[in-house]
């Protein structure tokens, strides 16, 4: 397989989730994919250790990084120039299961994701580490229904089909909602999907309701709204987006010194789109991500502004709640997700960042 090759998981068929198949599952699809890649050596050398290089890194380092907002907040930011490495490639990939892949194949060093793909990643023996957190107190999943569906509360979601990601986070925010409106996993009837899928899903009629984030859930509604499909808005809450990278990285001084360099450039980034949203709303909604500029601005202000927590205790908890969530319901193993953390980088975003986006204990 090509270094950075991305895989076409189009023709994936949904399966029902069986309560125990969850693991079974995420090993069959990542070591699979992985083991396309020639000479792939497993994720799986020991802790960072030593203190985290301070100064830049040496000429020549170079990361593969999947951070897209990053990578188009670098230039209207002016933060370009403070880029001190080479960035060999900046794959376009999100979904957590890719991600993992990148990691195993060695064609990603640092991502973005929630905080659930590091869950699932620990599940299967892939060795990684959170290096940057950021918080978001406010719900950006929104549960869309099929066209012509009577679903009107979470209450409704008793004896329906689901969309669910179980290495995503939008199959944590299933779970938690479930909970929430007072239901049992095997009360509805989860439908293992990538998310990238459940738009075809809904149409299709495979799911009654999937959880969708913008701007793909403005889409969906601009199109399917007049046939019935409604956004069902819910109190969930995902509250981690976090920088990761494998330990194998961390491990080389020279990658981890690079990783180090980028945390606050991440940090900055999001800060400036914060503060030039009309700009940010034509670089990414509007040219990236094809939707109006109207609606580029309802999805903004929706948003909380970004907060960077100077300690991660409040993190580790929430990501601790989550690995429980998901090993309650048979789709992880009971986990301790403190080494999930490299606290060495602890703090290192909140103080690149002015007071206002710090999230203080």
């Amino acid at each position: 397989m090509p270094r950075h090759r991305t895989n076409n998981i189009s023709a994936t068929t949904a399966r029902t989730v069986d309560r125990r198949s969850f693991l079974a599952l995420a090993t069959g699809s990542v070591l699979g994919l992985a083991a396309c890649a020639p000479g792939v050596a497993t994720v799986a050398s020991s802790e960072p250790t030593g203190k985290l290089p301070s100064g830049a890194p040496p000429p020549g380092t170079k990361l593969a990084v999947a951070v897209r907002t990053t990578r188009l907040q670098l230039e209207p930011a002016g933060l370009k120039k403070d880029l001190a490495f080479t960035v060999s490639a900046w794959p376009n990939l999100t979904a957590g299961p890719d991600i993992i892949q990148g990691f195993r194949a060695q064609s990603i060093d640092l991502a973005s994701n929630a905080g659930i793909p590091p869950i699932q990643a620990k599940a299967i023996g892939v060795k990684t580490k959170i290096v940057a957190v950021q918080v978001r107190p406010r719900p950006i999943y929104t549960f869309a229904t099929a066209p012509g569906s009577s679903i009107a509360s979470a209450a409704d979601f008793r004896g329906r089909k689901i969309g669910f990601s179980q290495g995503q986070a939008q199959g944590v925010v299933v779970l938690r909602a479930l909970k929430e409106a007072g239901l049992k996993n095997s009360d509805v009837e989860l439908v293992a999907l990538p998310s990238t899928q459940f738009l075809t899903a809904l149409q299709s009629g495979q799911v009654d309701v999937a959880p969708l984030g913008e701007p793909t859930l403005t889409k969906y509604l601009d199109q399917y709204g007049k046939d019935g499909a409604i956004g069902l808005k819910t109190d969930v809450v995902d509250l981690l987006t976090v920088l990761w990278a494998p330990v194998e990285v961390l491990n080389d001084p020279a990658r981890a010194a690079a990783v180090r360099s980028f945390v606050p450039l991440w940090a900055k980034g999001l800060v400036w789109a914060w503060e030039n949203s009309d700009e940010w709303i034509d670089t990414y909604y509007v040219k990236d991500q094809g939707v109006s500029e109207a609606d580029g601005r309802r999805i903004v202000s929706s948003h909380h502004q970004p907060l960077f927590p100077v300690s991660w205790d409040k993190a580790i908890a929430w990501e601790q709640e989550t690995a429980d969530l998901m090993a309650e319901g048979g789709f992880v193993p009971k986990q301790d997700v403190s080494d999930l953390f490299d606290r060495r980088f602890e703090g290192l975003a909140a103080e690149s960042v002015p007071a206002a986006y710090r999230e203080t204990p």
